[in-house]
Formats: C-alpha cells, structure tokens, sequence
C-alpha cells in the first residue's frame, strides 16, 4: 500500500499544515506586538514556563547564563529591552514554519545603530511559545 493510501495519512498531512500555518501566524503576532512596543501582547505569546536565551541576556545578565525562565522574567527583560530602546523595530525577512518550530528571521532596527540580521527559534506548545532562541553576531 503507498503511503498516501494510507488511512489517515491526508488527515495527518492537513494537521501538521495547519500547525505550521498557525505558527507562522504566530511568528507575525510577536512582531507586530514587539514593533508596537505592546508589552502585555508580547509575554501573552508565552507559555507560562517558557525558556528565552539570548546573547544579549549574557552579555548583559551574565549571572544568567544567557537563558530566562518563566513569563515574569521574560516580561522584565523585555520591557527593560524596550525601555532602553524606544525606537526598537524588527522587519521580518523569513519565516518557516512547521508544526512544532518557527525558524524567524529578521533585520533588527535602532535608530543611531546599525541595523543587523537575527535569528531566532521558537519552540510551539499547544499555541504558545515555549522555548525561544535568539541568535545574532
């Protein structure tokens, strides 16, 4: 029997389209909320025990190992990020997605600064992101 005759192969196929449909839209929801600068947006992305590492959480919490653990953390590090940077933007260049992971990538914007590319990796439980990576030179 080919696959495709397979019973619940198409079923299966039209859930993981979907998963990744949805987390791509998932992905444009966390930047339009971060280039609105909506805090409460942002961190509703999350679960609850979510994980975020970062090289600018190393480099600027050193104590931290780089990694954030929970939504109160990750709300403190990004209204500090912010804070510190009100004209903070990000322009989306690429998203994949599947079911499980979103594979964003985009040009982050800072007036006076020069404006470089980022990935990041988000990690999607049950419609919220559960572990993000960023990583960036």
């Amino acid at each position: 029997m080919s696959r495709a005759a397979q019973p619940g192969t198409t079923a299966k196929a039209r859930s993981k389209a979907a998963g990744a449909a949805s987390n791509t839209a998932l992905a444009r929801a966390w930047l339009k909320a971060f280039n609105a600068h909506d805090l409460d947006a942002i961190v509703a992305l999350y679960a609850d025990d979510c994980a975020h590492s970062s090289p600018k959480i190393r480099l600027l919490h050193p104590d931290t190992g780089g990694k954030l653990l929970g939504k109160p953390a990750l709300k403190r590090w990004f209204e500090d990020a912010l804070r510190r940077l009100p004209s903070l933007k990000y322009e989306e260049l690429r998203i994949t997605a599947d079911d499980e992971r979103v594979f964003l990538e985009y040009l982050r914007h800072v007036w006076g600064e020069e404006s470089y590319p980022v990935a990041e990796v988000f990690d999607v439980v049950d419609g919220r992101i559960q572990a993000s990576r960023v990583f960036h030179g």
